[in-house]
């Protein structure tokens, strides 16, 4: 089973250009520090701007974070780029003649709603900037 990278990858797409003070930043400069295609960049990119989260100009590769990121939450990343699409997920194959087939993944769903609302108020708890400081800091750690 492949898992979702896409909040990863959105926050490092928005870090790196929080990060970069302005400079030129093309798509496929960013695909380099992810190990992805440019495409997925701009699928990517293009998600965090419908969000309202980040601006860029077609042919001109300066993308800009629209707020400053201590307003700009791991939930408002989580949302622009998986939408409703929830953290776990139920097996909808399981056998409908059998009694546990049937009845666990009702059962289990309540708990996974419970885990997904607790998820999204820690990460509505969590900005940008408290992820860039972190950063900093394990880099001042390495020297």
């Amino acid at each position: 089973m492949k898992y979702s990278t896409k909040v990863s990858d959105a926050v490092h797409i928005m870090a790196y250009i929080a990060l970069s003070g302005g400079c030129p930043l093309s798509s496929g400069k960013i695909a380099e520090s992810i190990r992805t295609n440019p495409g997925y960049v701009r699928q990517m990119m293009s998600a965090l701007r419908k969000s309202g989260l980040l601006s860029s100009v077609k042919g001109h590769p300066r993308p800009a974070l629209t707020r400053e990121p201590s307003a700009i939450t791991l939930l408002d990343v989580y949302k622009a780029v998986e939408g409703e699409k929830p953290l776990l997920h139920l097996d909808t194959h399981t056998n409908p003649e059998c009694g546990v087939g049937v009845n666990i993944q009702l059962a289990l769903q309540d708990y996974f709603d419970q885990i997904q609302q607790k998820a999204e108020e820690e990460m509505e708890n969590i900005t940008l900037q408290d992820i860039l400081d972190n950063y900093q800091e394990r880099i001042r750690q390495l020297k």
